[in-house]
Formats: C-alpha cells, sequence, structure tokens
C-alpha cells in the first residue's frame, strides 16, 4: 500500500464513517508490521502513475483518480492489489495486476 492510499483509508474512515484517527490508527498500523507494506511515493512512480492515467483515464467510462493510478502504477510482480473501484479492478487486469475484490461499501 502506497502512502497516498493509506492517506485515503484514514480519510475515508475518518470523514465518512466518523471513526476517530487514532481509533483508524490503531487498526490500521500495526498492519505494517505483517502483511502490507508501506510503499513511499516517489518521482519514478509518479511518473509511472501518470502514465497509466494518460493512458486509461476518461472522464465517464473509467474515471481513475491520481491515487487510484499510485496504487496500479505501485504493483510489482506477484503483488495484489485490494480494492472494490471497479474501473481499478478492469485496469488492473490489462496491467496484468493481481486483485483481491473487496466487498463495495454502502
Amino acid at each position: 500500500m502506497t502512502a497516498v492510499n493509506a492517506s485515503e483509508v484514514f480519510d475515508v474512515l475518518s470523514r465518512r464513517r466518523k471513526i476517530s484517527l487514532e481509533r483508524v490508527a490503531a487498526s490500521i498500523e500495526p498492519l505494517f508490521e505483517g502483511p502490507l507494506r508501506l510503499i513511499p511515493v516517489d518521482l519514478p512512480l509518479a511518473r509511472r502513475a501518470a502514465q497509466i492515467r494518460g493512458r486509461y483515464y476518461h472522464r465517464t467510462r473509467c474515471s481513475l483518480s491520481l491515487a487510484d493510478t499510485i496504487l496500479l502504477a505501485a504493483a510489482q510482480p506477484g503483488d495484489e492489489i485490494a480494492t472494490a473501484d471497479s474501473d481499478v479492478l478492469a485496469v488492473a487486469a490489462k496491467l496484468g495486476i493481481a486483485t483481491i475484490e473487496l466487498p463495495r461499501s454502502a
């Protein structure tokens, strides 16, 4: 998971779900000591993300956010990305990135 995508988790859970940042941190941060690795966003990763967005983004047919494309660009061979976003899943399939489809939240 990239640092950008981690910030999305904090944002959604705290702002939309009204869970305190402290509680989110207590639940999420230990995962980086185990199954998840935190990937910093550097210039080469930013460039790859821009290439992916430039190739696949369409305002109505495939509305990939910059955070979505950073996630896709960060995937290495053997990695899996987890998302409920159908556009991200579709582009990941085109790029040959393994995915874990999460249930959509209400």
